[in-house]
């Protein structure tokens, strides 16, 4: 029986075949994280060169190719820009995204960027500043170039819907491997977050590329002399979105906590309210404001990152048994943590 990692070297020396590079490839590295369901790949070819090329086959292959169309876009757009070259950028042929497709697997390649400094596991105070001004400047350029970009198939709205048919299935209890009655609680918050969407009229709310999971392994950064740092690089986009610029707040929050990052780790809300946060949250109001219904918005946009990817898409995102974990915690603590969250000290933040 063919191993899965000889079906990846396969489809990936046939995708770099179709794209018609006359490089030759040499050897093939996996590189992987090994948390998600995705393979990550350094080919090496016969001058030396290197790209990163990423395997996939679960979920959409038409959703991956647009979200490739999109990034690119998003990299040409950012050029002329503080942000120029900061994103990796998916290599193309005939000046479009080249993505490779047999029916089962779905391949694309990305030009590496250099990685300069990663910040520290624990941010100072000046450096939980010194992040929220980046990216709020980040945002800023983002809003500008969102016009620029053709709009998403997918939106968190339509993904909710979703997620609510399939939760309402009598199969569900096996689907998702929870108990019914867990399983009820997903469906009432989904049910409730869909009916938010409508009260807020988020049809109508500015939309901007975000990259969400700001994780230290995902983005580097360039001190500067006088002490300060700027975002400098960026890598992994596997839940890249056109969305409100919310979406990228737990995240930042998860970089800011006084925990830091980790590598056992759980995903409460709780780090939105800790004070390195509301630190961030305030030195990213000063460069780019942000309204009192985008603040209260920020632990929605926490409930969708457990209904969507924790549930919905977990065993697209995790090893099977991260995915059987985080969806049990979703039911019996995250979501639980949600109905008892306080906006209080998000709103004093922009205060101070």
């Amino acid at each position: 029986m063919e191993r899965p990692a000889d079906r990846h070297e396969t489809a990936l020396i046939a995708a770099w075949a179709e794209l018609g590079d006359p490089r030759g490839v040499v050897s093939i590295q996996e590189v992987s994280a090994f948390v998600s369901t995705n393979h990550v790949y350094r080919v090496t070819f016969e001058d030396a060169s290197t790209v990163i090329g990423k395997v996939s086959s679960y979920g959409s292959y038409f959703l991956f190719a647009e979200d490739h169309d999109r990034l690119h876009a998003c990299s040409v757009a950012l050029q002329g820009t503080r942000f120029e070259g900061m994103l990796a950028d998916i290599v193309t042929k005939d000046d479009r995204a080249y993505t490779w497709y047999d029916g089962s697997l779905w391949v694309a390649f990305y030009r590496e960027v250099e990685r300069r400094d990663a910040l520290p596991r624990v941010l100072t105070a000046a450096e939980v500043e010194n992040f929220g001004r980046e990216m709020a400047e980040f945002h800023l350029a983002c809003t500008a170039i969102a016009p620029l970009l053709p709009p998403s198939s997918k939106s968190i709205k339509s993904d909710a819907i979703h997620l609510l048919d399939l939760l309402e299935s009598p199969f569900a209890s096996r689907n998702f491997g929870l108990l019914p009655e867990r399983i009820g609680r997903i469906r009432r918050h989904t049910h409730e977050f869909l009916t938010e969407l409508e009260r807020i009229r988020y049809d109508y709310w500015p939309k901007i590329p975000v990259l969400i999971d700001w994780n230290l392994g995902n983005f580097s950064i360039d001190r500067q002399s006088d002490g300060t740092f700027r975002l400098f690089s960026r890598w992994d986009y596997d839940w890249f979105r056109i969305e409100p610029r919310m979406l990228d707040f737990y995240f930042c929050s998860r970089v800011s906590s006084r925990t830091g990052d980790r590598t056992q780790w759980s995903y409460g809300p709780h780090t939105l309210v800790e004070e390195p946060f509301l630190r961030f949250l305030g030195a990213y109001h000063e460069v780019f404001p942000l309204t009192d219904a985008e603040i209260d918005f920020i632990p929605e946009s926490y409930r969708f990152f457990i209904l969507n990817y924790v549930v919905r898409e977990g065993a697209r995102f995790f090893r099977a048994d991260l995915c059987e974990q985080f969806r049990r915690e979703a039911a019996t603590r995250y979501l639980p943590a949600y109905e008892s969250f306080d906006r209080t000290p998000l709103h004093a933040a922009l205060a101070r």
